[in-house]
């Protein structure tokens, strides 16, 4: 009893703490990129605190629910698109033993669940009583959908080349070869993750500079906040997913003791990408959006899936 209430623990700390250190580091790394300072009060030290302050910020204002909306939809939005994040950080390992549930079917665990959150979308978009925010609920969907196939796609590329779906598996069955051999997969999978993240450049139904937030228009205080967090939260389980399915995970130079610092790592570096791709790349269109997915992604993740079976058949 007492380690399942630990591994509980474990699982809301880093869920509450992992987002609000990326969520700081982009502010932070995309200042410095251009040119900028970035937060530097809050706290003290480099605005440390700027992240908590915000959240502080959103508690104290007034959370409004537009008369036309549905009620009880409207006010469970957030909640149903923010837990499938933390449902996919019980399951994700660091190392061997720190995972909050070591899942033998982990992978189609973590996928099954994050493509709960479109419903988060579709809910806020619908209750709103708002055309327009009903309008950008039906475009996240669109590009949820779009894209949920090639990422699942290249994820099951690596389950088939481990012969295993669980994560601790994957990474025993890992080696420095799959930097090549699933390289493909990799960039579907980051740039799939991206698009299921609405993350820019993929930030086409949500863009507060021509949509107004998309289906998140009508919300305020900390109904706003959530959907905020479960940004970031995305953005640690995708580099988390990525680590763990194409980089090795935990495995790296030194005993395994030291093995939760190369994953943590690993991590840290694929979030600095995710952040480095907002400032780098300007917003697709609509139509540029969906042939991306299904003339580029959706091929590009079949012959990986194709070719990952003839080797395992062939090779392994």
């Amino acid at each position: 009893m007492l380690e399942f209430v630990l591994r509980v623990v474990g699982v809301l700390v880093a869920f509450l703490v992992a987002p609000l250190v990326v969520g700081q580091a982009e502010h932070k790394v995309m200042a410095h990129m251009q040119s900028r300072l970035g937060p530097m009060y809050a706290g003290g030290f480099h605005g440390w605190a700027q992240l908590v302050a915000d959240g502080v910020k959103f508690v104290q204002k007034e959370s409004v629910t537009p008369a036309a909306a549905d009620k009880h939809v409207f006010e469970w939005a957030p909640v149903v698109a923010i837990l499938p994040y933390m449902a996919a950080f019980a399951a994700i390992p660091i190392a061997p033993g720190i995972v909050g549930a070591d899942l033998d079917a982990g992978l189609f665990f973590v996928l099954a669940v994050m493509s709960i959150g479109v419903l988060g979308s579709l809910m806020a978009g619908w209750a709103s009583g708002n055309k327009y925010s009903l309008l950008g609920g039906l475009r996240v969907a669109a590009q949820l959908m779009s894209y949920e196939l090639p990422f699942v796609l290249s994820a099951a590329s690596v389950a088939v080349a481990a012969g295993t779906l669980s994560f601790t598996g994957i990474v025993e069955e890992w080696n420095p070869l799959w930097l090549l051999w699933q390289l493909p997969g990799l960039v579907v999978f980051f740039i799939a993750g991206l698009a299921e993240l609405q993350r820019p450049p993929f930030d086409m139904p949500v863009a507060d500079s021509e949509v107004i937030f998309g289906p998140y228009t009508e919300y305020t205080g900390l109904r706003f906040a959530l959907f905020l967090l479960a940004e970031y939260a995305g953005i640690v389980v995708l580099a988390a997913l990525t680590t763990v399915l194409f980089l090795g995970g935990w495995s790296g130079p030194g005993p395994d003791s030291i093995g939760w610092i190369w994953a943590l790592l690993k991590i840290a570096i694929v979030s600095l990408v995710v952040i480095w791709v907002r400032v780098a790349f300007p917003r697709l269109r609509a139509d540029q959006l969906q042939k991306l997915a299904w003339q580029g992604l959706v091929p590009v993740a079949l012959i990986q899936l194709a070719l990952t079976g003839i080797g395992v058949v062939v090779f392994l």
